[in-house]
């Protein structure tokens, strides 16, 4: 799936994150992040995409402070230049997912050989029917991501106010399991 935009709002009638994603070939994906989710998923979002910079062809970063600080430095280059200002379409052809945004109740992450971080998003329903979207996100699109559910957090006011970073003392053996992480909700 190339993904075309990315729509991040918090919806205060559900209490919800809405996560909007509309690819090129006229398919939008529909995802409700809620309070814990974000809780859960953030920090591990924020973690991988501090791995996925460092591990950029011809980077070498001797240290978790220089992972941060690369990362940062990359953010700050992706928002400067990023188009926040163009409204969402929402002329989707097709809703693979269905009508209803997925309620995101599972999410695993692992980072991928060329370079981008795959998000697998699942809805376990009360029966035991799950839905899931496999989304594959170049590092760009997760610094997108991660600032536009930064700022509809910032109108849900949950409490979740600054971007999760990851201290310069957790170093990588400790966070990189060897079977990709789960947060359930």
């Amino acid at each position: 799936m190339n993904i075309h935009q990315l729509s991040v709002s918090y919806e205060e009638r559900q209490d919800r994150v809405l996560l909007r994603l509309n690819t090129l070939d006229k398919q939008e994906f529909r995802f409700w992040l809620t309070r814990r989710m974000c809780l859960r998923l953030l920090p591990a979002v924020d973690q991988s995409v501090l791995r996925l910079e460092a591990s950029q062809p011809g980077v070498a970063v001797p240290d978790a402070s220089s992972k941060q600080m690369l990362t940062e430095i990359k953010r700050d280059a992706f928002l400067q230049k990023a188009d926040f200002s163009t409204p969402f379409e929402a002329k989707a052809e097709q809703r693979p997912l269905g009508e209803e945004p997925l309620l995101i109740t599972d999410a695993q992450l692992s980072l991928q050989t060329g370079g981008g971080l795959q998000m697998t998003f699942q809805e376990k329903s009360v029966d035991g029917a799950v839905k899931s979207c496999q989304l594959n996100l170049q590092a760009s699109l997760v610094h997108g991501l991660l600032h536009l559910i930064h700022q509809a957090l910032v109108k849900a006011d949950w409490g979740i106010t600054a971007a999760p970073h990851v201290s310069a003392a957790a170093e990588p053996a400790a966070l990189e399991p060897k079977t990709p992480p789960r947060y359930p909700h």
